[in-house]
Order: structure tokens, then C-alpha cells, then sequence
């Protein structure tokens, strides 16, 4: 049985099934991931991407925050990929996709218990009343974009430097914990805590790990491929 009947065997026998995804399943859409070969740690910038993606350096410098995001990390008009189509397809098979992506795919595919755990950048807050805007409201400001009563706007992530939203982070260890699948899609499993996620399944529920490098959990998986992502899920 090759991997991908014995992950198909999986998915159909499953009632309960929880994604956890990372950057990998969105690089077929075009967003770079960290850590690949093509990663944006290997990419050149002004600034670390950890430091410019830090809370000091927002609150410090956010016209040049506002520069180096634009430039290198807005998501803008890129879609959905079969990875993202093929979960959202599953339907109420899926109790939940936690995602330590901020691009919103997930949404945009249609799956719905989308679980966000590190924010978005389709949506922005202003900094004083805390009212939200559309990125679209971002790509066309020049400069560092003001609220209508004059404070700045921050993107809807977490910071390097700040706390998970404790809300979201419990909701995803209730899914894991409840769910008889967990599949892990284009995660490296190094970014805590959305790793220790994997930790929090039940000893009945299966493991499958599908990232196209090896992960620090594969040892305990059902089921590892380290293949192509959109490949596994177009033969699916």
C-alpha cells in the first residue's frame, strides 16, 4: 500500500479530523515559507526578519516597519492551492484547521473553525480605538497607515515579543485533544507552542506528518511523507 492509500484509508476512516498547518501549504500559492529552501530566512532584507517582525521594532520604527512589510511580506492577491481546497472540501469531517499562518487561505478556501493562532494580516487595529481596517486600506496608504481618528494601525499578528492569544491557543489544544486524526501539513514542528500541539492528541487518535523536510516529531507519527504538498493532495 503506497502513502498515499494508507493517508486516504486514514482520512475516510476518521470521524474526527484536526489539521495543523504551517508556511509549507501556502508556498504552492506563492508565499515563500521560513525555514524551506526558498525560505525568507534566506532571503535578503534591510532588516532580520525576526527583528522587523518584533513588537519593539513596530512600536520603534514603524515607518520603516510599514517599508520592509510591504515590500516583503504583504500577502496581497494570492488565492487559494489544492492543499487548502482538498481540507476545505472535507467539510464537517474537519472539526478544525489550526494554522500558524497569518496569509488566511484557509478562510479564503472555505474551510470554516479556522484557527489562527499566530492572527492574520487581512485585517489591521488601530493602535487608539481600536478600529479594524481591510488590508486593502493598507496597500494603498503611503507610508504608515492612520486610523480616521489619527492613530497608527498594527497588523493582526502576534509579534515577535508578545503572548498567543490565550483564547485561540486553548481552543486549538481542544481540538487536538478531542480529535481522532491530526494531520500535520507543511509544519517543521519547531515553533513553539504550536508544536507541543502534536504532544496533546489522544493515544487512540492517528498522527500523519506531510513536510517535505523531516520533522523533530516524526518518530511518533502513524504516518510521515516527505513529499510534495500539493502533489500529496491532487492524488488524494
Amino acid at each position: 500500500m503506497t502513502n498515499i492509500e494508507q493517508l486516504r484509508q486514514l482520512m475516510e476512516s476518521r470521524k474526527k479530523i484536526c489539521f495543523l498547518t504551517g508556511a509549507g501549504i501556502s508556498t504552492a500559492s506563492g508565499l515563500a515559507d521560513f525555514r524551506g529552501k526558498e525560505g525568507l530566512e534566506k532571503r535578503k532584507s534591510p532588516v532580520p526578519y525576526e527583528t522587523l517582525l518584533s513588537i519593539d521594532y513596530f512600536y520603534a520604527h514603524p515607518d520603516l516597519f510599514y517599508r520592509y512589510y510591504k515590500e516583503f511580506l504583504i500577502v496581497g492577491d494570492t488565492k487559494p492551492n489544492i492543499a487548502h481546497q482538498k481540507i476545505a472540501a472535507l467539510g464537517d469531517t474537519v472539526q478544525a484547521v489550526i494554522t500558524q499562518n497569518i496569509d488566511g487561505l484557509h478562510t479564503a478556501a472555505g474551510s470554516r473553525n479556522v484557527i489562527e493562532i499566530h492572527g492574520t494580516t487581512l485585517t489591521y487595529s488601530c493602535l487608539c480605538c481600536q478600529k479594524q481596517y481591510p488590508e486593502a486600506y493598507v496597500k494603498k496608504s503611503a507610508g504608515v497607515p492612520h486610523c480616521d481618528c489619527g492613530g497608527i494601525l498594527r497588523p493582526d499578528i502576534v509579534f515577535y515579543g508578545e503572548m498567543l492569544d490565550q483564547r485561540r491557543l486553548a481552543a486549538a489544544v481542544s481540538a487536538v485533544r478531542k480529535c481522532d486524526l491530526l494531520v500535520v501539513v507543511g509544519s517543521s514542528l519547531v515553533v513553539y507552542p504550536a508544536a507541543g500541539l502534536v504532544r496533546e492528541i489522544s493515544p487512540a487518535a492517528k498522527l500523519v506528518i506531510i513536510n517535505y523536510d523531516p520533522t523533530p516529531y516524526d518518530n511518533m507519527a502513524d504516518l510521515v511523507l516527505h513529499e510534495d504538498i500539493s502533489s500529496v493532495f491532487a492524488a488524494l
